[in-house]
């Protein structure tokens, strides 16, 4: 985890940093990993673990907020101008295949779109790997499967976050939420398919909706609290989630070996 912090988060009197909830999955045999969402804050984390751009062979995109995209002008200029990355070809970029459209034309265009000479496109900087619906993509050896959270309504229509699972060479199911609601309703199944879940969570005061937030989530049936990490958390005082059931918060840099 380079960071398990909400999108605005800062520290709070002599707190540590943390950062935006971005994520490296390293799969053995593998020289680069999979950068699981790249916020603005993405150059920074990965320099904090001791690593960069040359380190990144792959980008999943869970959906178009900063705090998961804001990273990707620095990631696309950093790899098309250095050499070193020559080796590798382009980072794959992938995603939801509703997401790549509006990611170019009202996220990236601005910045990227052109250079000196070239006129630009998505493209240009990665192999982009649209991903069609109820299937997902390969990294290494590993299957990710992508997973339709609700993260909030715009008007009258749903927005997603696409979470994923995957189950480990040593038969762990992995579910990861990204951004989601409180709607245990809606993705219960996966809750109880999973091992192991990362979820993110809300622990300020006031709730935003976009979020599951603490409180909520303490309303779960204990068999679930039990297989869950909470991450993308705002800065200052925490719960106690272990009193609360939960396996904890994950910290800024922690790895699990999966």
């Amino acid at each position: 985890f380079l960071g398990t912090g909400s999108a605005f988060t800062l520290p709070v009197g002599d707190e540590e940093k943390n950062w935006q909830s971005n994520m490296l999955i390293e799969v053995p045999g593998q020289q680069q990993g999979l950068l699981v969402d790249c916020g603005g804050d993405a150059r920074h984390s990965l320099h904090e673990v001791g690593k960069g751009y040359l380190d990144v062979g792959a980008v999943y995109l869970s959906h178009l907020h900063n705090d998961h995209i804001g990273g990707l002008e620095w990631l696309a200029f950093a790899t098309y101008f250095d050499p070193r990355y020559k080796p590798f070809g382009k980072p794959r970029l992938i995603t939801h295949q509703t997401l790549v459209k509006p990611l170019w034309d009202e996220s990236l265009r601005g910045g990227l779109g052109s250079m000196q000479v070239v006129i630009a496109n998505l493209d240009t900087y990665f192999n982009v790997e649209p991903v069609a619906p109820n299937t997902g993509f390969v990294f290494g050896e590993q299957t990710f499967e992508l997973v339709q959270t609700v993260h909030f309504m715009n008007g009258r229509e749903i927005v997603p976050s696409y979470g994923l699972r995957f189950t480990t060479n040593k038969g762990t199911k992995v579910f990861i939420t990204t951004d989601t609601q409180f709607c245990p309703h809606q993705i219960v199944d996966y809750y109880r398919w999973a091992d192991l879940i990362f979820h993110d969570v809300e622990t300020a005061p006031f709730k935003s909706g976009v979020h599951a937030h603490y409180s909520d989530m303490k309303t779960l049936l204990a068999d679930l609290k039990a297989k869950m990490w909470l991450y993308h958390y705002q800065p200052g005082a925490l719960p106690d989630s272990r009193a609360d059931g939960f396996k904890g918060f994950v910290k800024k840099g922690q790895a699990f070996e999966l």
